[in-house]
């Protein structure tokens, strides 16, 4: 199967998981894993959270921002692969402060 995003409607879920502004993303899901593009403006953010039932994997595409794992924050750039496993926690946010919009890929699937 091929996914094409920009075939994706939009979807805009503001404070996704307790997070500030809104996580705009094309959203695939098949019923039990999700596939998508998402996008957080400056200043927004997905709020911390915990993976009880799935894992997930994120891939940076472009734009810089900060995950938050196991009380630490480390800085993502493009290129990076996020990985939380099941019954981990984590965040990921885009500064207030940033020139451009955090893109990535991610896919959160039943473990």
């Amino acid at each position: 199967m091929i996914l094409k995003f920009d075939e994706i409607p939009m979807v805009h879920l503001p404070e996704f998981k307790g997070g500030e502004k809104e996580l705009a993303a094309n959203m695939f899901f098949d019923g039990t894993n999700r596939i998508f593009r998402g996008c957080l403006v400056p200043g927004a953010s997905i709020g911390f959270h915990t993976h009880e039932d799935s894992c997930e994997v994120i891939h940076v595409v472009s734009g810089e921002g900060f995950l938050l794992e196991d009380g630490k924050e480390n800085k993502v750039i493009p290129g990076d692969c996020l990985y939380c496993p099941k019954g981990c926690s984590h965040s990921l946010m885009n500064p207030a402060d940033s020139a451009e919009d955090l893109i990535f890929l991610a896919t959160v699937c039943q473990c």
